[in-house]
This record gives structure tokens, sequence and C-alpha cells, in this order.
């Protein structure tokens, strides 16, 4: 038998190569399992309380941030998953990854008042104002994006993640973080809680009812991995019945000082027709997260380094204690959530401050729901907090003092 032309031959196996590698992907495509999945929650909402009148406004995240995202996992034997996860957030009423509170660079009051005009000035227009929002960066995978392994005795990933201490704040919040009423909102501005974190690495644990985490994100600077790092830890079970839990969380920032460090602790008892819930937090921030690039910019800026030091960190130091009570009550096919909160402001600003709200949630399908919120925000001398949402902050009151009022309407649809 004659054999074939070289050319033919080189055509042959360049053919053959092709086939195996149109057919690799889709042979382990087998045991592997890709969803596209996300979130679009956008209503109307009237908030009282802000500088110049109230305002009513078309708002995205009220009950959840909309958000899309893809995840996966691969079976690899022997009791070993791959997992990922890669989810952004967007703005359904404008198509933006991020989103500003409705009173713009306003400042709580106790943070400008006394100083120089012109400082006063640079904190609300240049230092800390332009940078109260959500995602105001604009990153791409800002909710979370990481990689991991599930073993037979727990979960390793890596990536941007939740949290430690707000997993626990969010498990035992009646609301589940969601509209104005949700504790969280009450140390929205400055920050109460760490949400996310980039560069971290976990371990998580679920067994019967009992769940855990430890994790710890560098800082990744020049000046040494723990600069900027966080550090968390939470603990807790949740059976059918009852449910407590306890995480840690505590920052450096980036001089490698101790930073905002939240201890939250929460428990629920499903009593058949109600869920009741208890949280409770303690919020310390000895040194200011941002402090030494906020000095940086304020004394380039021709601000005094004694009066950064002496009149303006020190407004941003916290020191608070974090208290909700509420439940959840099944009203027929939709569900009534109540909830008190409180903030008692440790500092010498005595800025505390409570809430009371209430959301009804009425499901049209399995993948939409309606819903219908209401909060009161009572002031205390120095607080100045206007709600907000899940997906968004509301920023602050015309004056310290000033009490504020929300009402919300959502529409929302998982997919």
């Amino acid at each position: 038998m004659k054999s074939q032309p070289r050319h033919f031959r080189r055509s042959a196996l360049a053919a053959a190569l092709a086939s195996v590698a149109l057919a690799a992907p889709q042979t382990f495509a087998q045991s592997a399992n890709v969803t596209l999945y996300g979130i679009v929650d956008v209503g109307v909402q009237h908030v009282s309380g802000v500088k110049g009148g109230s305002v009513t406004q078309v708002a995205s995240g009220i009950m959840e941030g909309s958000r899309f995202g893809i995840r996966g996992t691969e079976d690899l034997g022997n009791g070993l998953k791959a997992i990922f996860t890669v989810e952004a957030r967007f703005e359904g009423d404008t198509g933006l990854v991020g989103n500003r509170p409705v009173t713009g660079t306003q400042l709580p009051d106790r943070l400008t008042a006394g100083l120089p005009p012109a400082v006063q000035a640079a904190l609300t227009n240049v230092a800390i104002g332009p940078t109260l929002g959500v995602n105001v960066p604009g990153r791409l995978f800002d909710r979370q994006i990481f990689v991991g392994l599930i073993t037979p005795v727990g979960a390793v990933l890596a990536g941007r993640q939740y949290t430690p201490a707000f997993e626990i704040t969010n498990r035992f919040d009646a609301f589940a973080n969601a509209t104005g009423a949700s504790p969280g909102q009450l140390l929205a501005v400055p920050a109460g809680v760490d949400i996310r974190i980039d560069n971290a690495l976990q371990y998580r644990i679920e067994k019967d009812g009992m769940f855990g985490s430890a994790m710890y994100a560098a800082g990744e600077l020049a000046s040494g991995t723990k600069n900027g790092s966080l550090l968390g830890i939470n603990v807790g079970y949740q059976g059918g019945r009852f449910g407590a839990g306890i995480g840690y969380n505590e920052k450096r920032n980036s001089a490698g000082q101790k930073a905002l460090n939240t201890l939250a602790i929460g428990a629920n008892f499903n009593a058949g027709f109600a869920n009741f819930f208890a949280l409770g937090a303690q919020v310390k921030e000895p040194n200011p997260s941002s402090g030494p690039e906020l000095r940086a910019g304020l004394v380039g800026a021709g601000v005094p380094g004694i009066l950064v030091d002496t009149g303006i960190l020190p407004r941003l130091q916290q020191d608070a204690r974090l208290y909700h009570v509420g439940a959840r009550i099944g009203l027929g096919v939709g569900t009534l959530a109540l909830g008190y909160s409180k903030v008692d402001d440790r500092r010498n600003t005595d800025a505390d401050v409570q809430s009371f709200g209430a959301a009804y949630t009425y499901p049209l399908s399995k993948r939409t729901d309606i819903n219908l919120a209401f909060t009161q925000v009572n002031n205390d001398k120095n607080a100045q907090v206007l709600p907000g949402g899940n997906g968004f902050l509301g920023g602050v009151t015309a004056f310290a003092g000033k009490d504020a009022q929300a009402i919300q309407f959502s529409v929302r649809h998982r997919f």
C-alpha cells in the first residue's frame, strides 16, 4: 500500500488534534457546573430630614443590591471540589457600578464644627466627602471574587470576600441588611464594620448546624503586609429553631496602627409564628482606617499637621455600642419584619441614635416580590443619620439632632 503524501499526513494530524481539543472541554465539563445568577431590585423612596427638603427618587438596592454573578463548582473526586464566584454590582436605575448618597459630599457637623472654613471645605469637597458612597472607585467585581477548594474538613477560599464580623451582623439582623430600618444604617457614616475585604484567605466550615470561619487579608503594601491588613473570625450554630453566633474583625491602617475593629454577637429563636432576632455589636476605631492617607492629603493641601493630628483625626475615631431586636412574622404568603435599633455613642460627641422600622414582602412568584418599608430615625444631639438601603448609603440629615423618615417601595427579581 502506498503511503499518503506528506502534506496530506500533516493535514490529517491537524484535524485529529483539533478534534481532541474540541472534545476535551466537553469531557471535563461533565463534572463541572457553572451558573449565571443575579438580582435586580429597583423602587421608589421618599426621605425626609434632608437639607433643602424631602427627596423622592428612584433607587436601586432597597432590599438587596442589584447584581449579577457567575459561580461554578467542579467535582475533583475524593471529597474535593473546586469553586469560584465572580459577582459585580450595578445600579438598576442608572446602569452605573457605584452610587453616591442623596446628600452628596455633606459630612456630619461634628466632623467640621469649629474648624477654619478652608479646612471645612477641604474635608467636605476633597478629603472625605468625595469618598462617601458605594463602590466609588468603580471596581468591576466589587461585591465578591474568589476561588477555593472544598475538602472533607472545610473550605479554603482566596480573593475578595465578606468579613466574618459582617456575616454575623447580617445573619442576626431581622431585616437581613435590607431597607433603611436595618441596624447597620445607624453606623454607616463612618462605617462600623468592614463588609468586604481584598486579598483575603479564608477557612470555612459548616457541619451539623455548626459554622465557623477564620480570615486573614494581607495589606500588600510596600511597607509590609501587616499594614492595611484585616484579621477576622466567627463561630456559631444554626438549628431549626435556635441560632447564635459571634464574630470579630480587626483592621490595621496603612501605617500599621490598630484601626476599625468590630465585635458582633447575635441570636435568633423561631417560635413558629415568628422568628425573633437579637444583635449586639461593639465598634471601636482608635485610629482612622484611612488616617495616614487623609493626613498626607490635608498636609499636602496646606493644612497644618498639628491641626490634622489634634483637631481632625480624633473626630474620626469610633467607640460605640449597637443594639438590635426584631422579628420576622409570616402573614399568609407574605412576611413582615419589625425591628428596633439603637447606637450608644461613647465618644464626647455623644451622637446617640435610634430607629424603628417595618418591612413587608409579598411574593408574586418564586423569583419576584414587591416590598414596602417604613423607617423612623431619631437623632439625638450630634447624630445625623439619614437612612439608606441595602445597596446604598443614606447620607446625613440637614443638621445635628434632625430626625429622618423613609418610605421605600421596591420590586425585586432574582434570576
